[in-house]
């Protein structure tokens, strides 16, 4: 398989610079929502311009045909919960990365973890907040859409925002870096808000609640007034806002506030996923950040009991797939590695999902949740985010981590089995 995926991206890199109009034949093609045999996909530029019967489709008589011979053909996957600044805590803890790396060591980090996550198949990501590395996710994505590094198309949080007092890092004197800005009341709310959005902010990221209660157990920050306001304030301009909650009361007043999507969801009750679905309100679960951290205290998977936190996350998910609510896919990838994002796809079956609808999650639910209209699917009119995959990942859903093609715009941006 190396060595005919090798061979396929040569003949296509000689062929790129002549023209730039694709059509692909592989086994199968999973379109975003379900998955077809016998299909072909055509690409002109950037551009997808046929999908479906060989039958059907019209192809230009330079097309440079790519044998897809066993393998599934999909959208580019959409990471929904990425922290690009950040690596593993059994690397480094939390505090010391924001409190003794380097901005310059940061962005380094940042951009080597951009590449990874493309070469993964994530062509898309929403990186929800730089914990301390100020605005500097939005250069790392002008530095992509320029094409300076590769990466995939992110949607940015920059900063994030907190309540006072609430964050981290603590138990230092004098005055520290944060890993979130603090704002709070309508004044300083709306100031932070436009402040982020005018520094490049894509989505508008609040902690509802946080470890700051007594004996530093979870609790609110925001008041429900207080989100409602960040809604309203992002919504003026087009943007949405996202929430990390983890406790029952942090939830119920994002769910009351109306933010588009719920980040963990630790706190989740029917009564509350209920609710959530009533309202379109998403949930982003990030299975995989709460195994590895249980796994950086010791934890050892399949030898040790459950953990308390990870048996609470498969309640909370499959409570949340009983309600119908949207169920995002998105791992918290930072707290564990960049270039493995598609270990949370694997969690997500392992959890109780079926692997279509993971799939499903990964591309075109994703791609509607956070307003990406042409990305997400394989149809015609849509931009040509696609990767290829060997067999059937619908059978298989452990086959994602094994990413043989992956185009970005049109443009084929590597194999990246060699």
């Amino acid at each position: 398989m190396r060595y005919v995926v090798t061979s396929l991206l040569l003949i296509i890199s000689l062929a790129i610079h002549a023209q730039s109009t694709f059509l692909f034949k592989p086994d199968r093609v999973f379109d975003g929502t379900a998955m077809h045999t016998n299909w072909w996909v055509l690409v002109k530029d950037s551009q997808i311009v046929a999908a479906g019967d060989p039958a059907t489709i019209r192809v230009p008589e330079k097309a440079t045909v790519v044998n897809l011979e066993g393998m599934t053909l999909m959208p580019g996957l959409i990471e929904g919960h990425s922290h690009l600044f950040l690596h593993p805590y059994n690397e480094t803890s939390w505090n010391d990365q924001v409190l003794t790396e380097s901005g310059a060591e940061r962005t380094a980090r940042a951009v080597v973890h951009a590449r990874a996550t493309l070469m993964a198949g994530f062509t898309t990501a929403r990186d929800l907040g730089t914990e301390g590395a100020m605005y500097d996710d939005a250069g790392l994505k002008e530095a992509i859409n320029k094409g300076i590094i590769p990466g995939p198309r992110l949607l940015v949080a920059t900063r994030a925002i907190v309540a006072t007092g609430s964050y981290g890092p603590k138990g230092y004197n004098g005055g520290i870096p944060l890993g979130a800005e603090e704002a709070d009341g309508n004044d300083g709310l709306i100031r932070a808000i436009r402040s982020q959005i005018g520094h490049g902010a894509d989505v508008i990221k609040l902690y509802a609640d946080y470890r700051w209660g007594l004996n530093k157990t979870p609790a609110p920050t925001f008041t429900a007034t207080e989100l409602k306001l960040a809604v309203a304030v992002a919504g003026s301009s087009g943007r949405y806002v996202v929430v990390h909650a983890g406790t029952e009361e942090g939830m119920r007043r994002a769910i009351e506030a109306g933010v588009r999507t719920i980040e963990h969801g630790d706190g989740g009750t029917p009564e509350l996923f209920r609710l959530m679905k009533e309202k379109g309100i998403a949930l982003c679960p990030t299975l995989t950040a709460t195994e590895s951290i249980a796994s950086y205290k010791g934890w050892r998977k399949g030898i040790d009991p459950e953990t308390p936190a990870v048996k609470q996350k498969h309640k909370i998910f499959n409570d949340a797939m009983k309600a119908g609510v949207t169920i995002c896919m998105g791992g918290d990838v930072g707290v564990f590695a960049h270039g493995d994002n598609s270990r949370e796809m694997l969690l997500m079956v392992e959890y109780g999902m079926k692997p279509i609808d993971v799939l499903h999650a990964a591309t075109a639910v994703n791609a509607s949740v956070f307003d990406l209209p042409l990305l997400g699917n394989i149809k015609p009119g849509y931009i040509a985010d696609l990767i290829a995959v060997p067999g059937d990942p619908a059978v298989d859903i452990s086959i994602v981590k094994k990413v043989a093609m992956v185009m970005q715009n049109g443009v084929m941006v590597s194999d990246v089995t060699r």
